[in-house]
């Protein structure tokens, strides 16, 4: 079954998105500035223009708010997988997906991502934060899901969680050790597709790219 076409989106969902986002970069800017405990549903509304009614139809929590920057990255790695060839090999389909999505997003500013990364550490905000992970991997997994005609859930649920602990591994790497953030998300995602020759001893354990995996689709 070929995948869906990626949704064209009308000028009320566009603004929709747009209001959203707007309001989660003011949640997180806000809270850098002042700290969550000196941040309002109000103040966050006020920034952007809006009530805190209208705060209310987008987000339950202040909380949810400041994590939806994390979180809304599943919208595009999901529209960028959609808008892939049909024919392409699923792998590469979404390692495409994955590096478009955060090259869209330039390499991060390290001061900026350390502040990011201490506050997303508070015990208020890390429920919110790993949820907003969770919400890109179950995302993720349903476009796999979708691309390959609903094969099995399980293995796309595992297709998807491997990809996002690339992405993680890569960035921790690039936050301690400084290498380039998207070299080596692309090479990690290469070691998954192939079956992680370089660590199982070379080409010994590297799958024959002719062969299909339990998703239907070459490995690379």
């Amino acid at each position: 079954m070929p995948p869906d076409e990626p949704p064209t989106l009308t000028l009320r969902e566009r603004k929709k998105r747009e209001a959203r986002r707007a309001l989660a970069q003011a949640a997180l800017r806000l809270t850098l500035e002042r700290g969550l405990e000196n941040v309002r549903v109000e103040d966050i509304a006020t920034e952007v223009g809006v009530s805190p009614r209208t705060f209310n139809n987008y987000f339950s929590s202040k909380e949810q708010a400041v994590c939806a920057v994390v979180a809304d990255r599943h919208e595009g790695m999901r529209e960028a997988l959609l808008a892939r060839p049909a024919g392409e090999p699923l792998w590469a389909s979404v390692k495409h997906a994955v590096l478009e999505q955060y090259s869209r997003e330039g390499e991060p500013d390290r001061a900026y991502v350390a502040r990011v990364r201490e506050l997303m550490g508070q015990l208020a905000l890390r429920g919110e934060f790993l949820r907003a992970h969770a919400t890109i991997e179950q995302v993720l997994a349903e476009t796999i899901a979708n691309r390959v005609g609903g094969v099995d859930h399980l293995l796309c649920r595992l297709m998807a969680s491997s990809v996002e602990s690339a992405v993680r591994v890569a960035f921790v790497n690039w936050f301690t050790e400084g290498e380039p953030l998207l070299p080596t998300l692309e090479r990690l995602l290469d070691e998954l597709a192939a079956g992680m020759p370089t660590l199982t001893g070379g080409t010994e354990g590297k799958p024959d790219p002719n062969t299909t995996t339990p998703l239907g689709e070459p490995l690379c």
